[in-house]
């Protein structure tokens, strides 16, 4: 029996879907409220909150894996309420370590790990990708809670034996993806211009939902991802411009770009408040699989322009 948290959520709910298309897994899958489906390979639990106080003993009942995607999620709104640190460690790192205690106190054989590139700093200079033994450098409060959550499952792993994977992803794009880059879709569905045609120089690493969940498949009984740390992306890395140009292509719209200079848009960013929105259009955030496939033989079966024209289809 699998369980996986995060029935309603982005990566969780694609992740049972892919998984329920074998008969033979028996999956159980949690939620904070009462859901039903109809599949007979689907059992669904409710939990209520994820914090440090969360039973999980029902969800846990003859599971040998679990994978935990459920979290309070990185807001990346300026316009909201900035979610504290106390409120992110509750969640994501109390939580998790609870569910973990939990877990291997439950016979839980291995414990996968959803996290997130941010444990290892927010930005990379061009070509010097981030590493999966990088010392962390998490930077805001989600990065922070994330990191935290991953020495606590290390420290219980190695109290109780539990094996723990970690798998960390930059921005998943994939159906039903939300935020920035469904506003970015948004925006170049509608053929308006966007000043980012100077942003030729800076390169981003992206992972699909198909490779993610691809990955984290081939995690479940890997023997040799027992204890490992995972970095995930599509393989290839993009400027912003050449992102904005795939979509518009897929789309058949014109990328409508015009030059503005990156110190202009600096500028304006500043004034209206975007400055961490700027930040993630013109700077680099590279990810360095090569330990992925070393370990696991793992490269991702979707190219970017394949997962973009998915995502976007769909």
């Amino acid at each position: 029996m699998i369980l996986i948290t995060g029935f309603n959520g982005f990566i969780g709910n694609a992740l049972i879907g892919e998984l329920s298309k074998n008969s033979e897994i028996n999956i159980r899958a949690t939620s904070r409220a009462q859901n039903k489906i109809n599949k007979k390979n689907i059992d669904i639990v409710s939990t209520g909150e994820i914090n440090s106080d969360t039973n999980w003993q029902e969800a846990l009942e003859d599971c040998t894996t679990v994978i935990h995607t459920a979290a309070l999620t990185h807001q990346m709104d300026t316009s909201k309420e900035e979610v504290t640190l106390e409120k992110y460690l509750e969640i994501n790192t109390k939580g998790t370590i609870n569910l973990a205690n939990q877990a291997a106190r439950n016979g839980v054989e291995r414990f996968i790990f959803l996290s997130s590139i941010k444990v290892n700093g927010e930005c990379t200079p061009i070509n010097k990708p981030f590493r999966f033994d990088d010392i962390p450098k998490p930077t805001d409060n989600y990065a922070k809670s994330k990191h935290e959550a991953e020495s606590g499952l290390k420290e219980i792993s190695d109290k109780t034996g539990m094996e723990i994977v970690i798998i960390r992803s930059p921005l998943v794009y994939g159906p039903g993806v939300k935020a920035n880059f469904a506003f970015l879709i948004k925006v170049i569905s509608k053929g308006l211009p966007l000043p980012l045609l100077q942003v030729t120089s800076n390169k981003r690493s992206f992972v699909s939902l198909y490779n993610l969940i691809d990955l984290i498949i081939t995690s479940i009984d890997h023997p040799k991802a027992a204890n490992e740390t995972f970095l995930v992306s599509d393989g290839k890395d993009l400027s912003t411009a050449e992102l904005i140009k795939i979509i518009s292509k897929i789309m058949n719209k014109k990328s409508r770009l015009f030059p503005v200079p990156i110190f202009l848009l600096k500028l304006f960013a500043t004034v209206l408040g975007k400055t961490n929105l700027l930040r993630r259009l013109v700077e680099s955030l590279q990810v360095d699989i090569t330990h992925t496939y070393d370990i696991l033989g793992w490269k991702p079966p979707l190219s970017v322009n394949e997962g973009m024209k998915r995502t976007i289809e769909n």
